[in-house]
């Protein structure tokens, strides 16, 4: 429920045993992950890796700065860094459907990359459910720790309470919390079921849940793996892959929040999620395809 192995908010999955609390797909670099090198990209990659390198340093910078506005500039200034971040890597975004602007809101997507992060941030601002490792990451650590992240050590199944406390915490106090309850990246060609505890602390708090589908596609409409950060994937790759892609397409897709119900249990709620978004239940989840 907390991302993946790698980095929950932003990272892949290193093939491990899968299990309620550490889930990983079986998803590979070599058997599923699009190849976008080539001699002549590299002049536009380099270009493009710069451009976001200095807009994650200058968010970072300013950070502290942005946190003292009132929270509509905020985050409005916030959504704009971030369509810009996804921008300066080559991508381009479109955003289909609204959610909520205020009040609890539990953000729950599909993971297949580090992109993801920045593109649900340009939706609506909110704390990411993430590994306690990403505190260390260059850069990206210091942006996800002063945003107000819920650092997890999922090693511990222990832990699985207080954090779905947390959650709950955060959704009372009127903040958006985001979580990939697959609990793992995928490559995007073939996707993981979602676990249900992050369902629990939305009915706790009474908030609504917004399913997000992320999707990435090339410009001309083929479905692409490229930006998947899966496996033995390194962040660089990972990253370098999507500079050097060409007309690399991210689709953001909200359906209709799901409000929360005194009927229903989270076990449902997080099924009548994955079928909003077209997502396989637990009994139906897809292998990793091979190429």
């Amino acid at each position: 429920m907390a991302g993946p192995r790698r980095a929950d908010a932003a990272a892949g999955a290193a093939a491990a045993p899968a299990s309620a609390w550490l889930p990983s797909a079986p998803c590979t670099p070599g058997s599923c992950v699009d190849a976008t090198a080539s001699a002549r990209a590299i002049p536009r990659a380099v270009l493009r890796l710069a451009s976001v390198l200095v807009l994650l340093i200058g968010g970072v910078a300013l950070f502290p700065a942005v946190r003292l506005l009132a929270v509509a500039p905020r985050e409005r200034i916030i959504r704009t860094w971030c369509r810009v971040v996804v921008s300066a890597a080559g991508v381009r975004v479109r955003i289909t459907g609204e959610a909520p602007r205020h009040g609890g809101l539990l953000m729950v997507a599909n993971h297949i990359s580090w992109l993801d992060i920045p593109l649900l941030a340009a939706v609506r601002p909110g704390r990411m459910l993430a590994k306690t490792e990403i505190r260390q990451w260059p850069v990206a650590g210091a942006l996800t720790a002063a945003s107000g992240a819920l650092f997890i050590d999922r090693d511990r199944l222990r832990a699985l309470p207080d954090t779905v406390a947390r959650i709950a915490d955060g959704l009372r106090a009127g903040s958006a919390v985001v979580v990939f309850p697959e609990g793992s990246t995928w490559c995007g060609r073939a996707q993981g079921y979602f676990r249900r505890a992050a369902f629990q602390a939305a009915l706790d708090a009474g908030v609504p849940v917004q399913p997000v589908r992320l999707l990435y596609r090339f410009d001309g409409g083929q479905a692409s793996s490229a930006p998947a950060f899966v496996g033995s994937d390194s962040l660089l790759t990972s990253v370098w892959r999507v500079v050097s892609a060409h007309r690399l397409v991210a689709e953001v897709r909200l359906t209709p929040a799901l409000a929360p119900d005194t009927g229903t249990d989270r076990r449902a709620l997080a099924r009548e999620a994955q079928r909003a978004l077209g997502l396989p239940s637990a009994e139906h989840a897809h292998p990793a395809p091979r190429r």
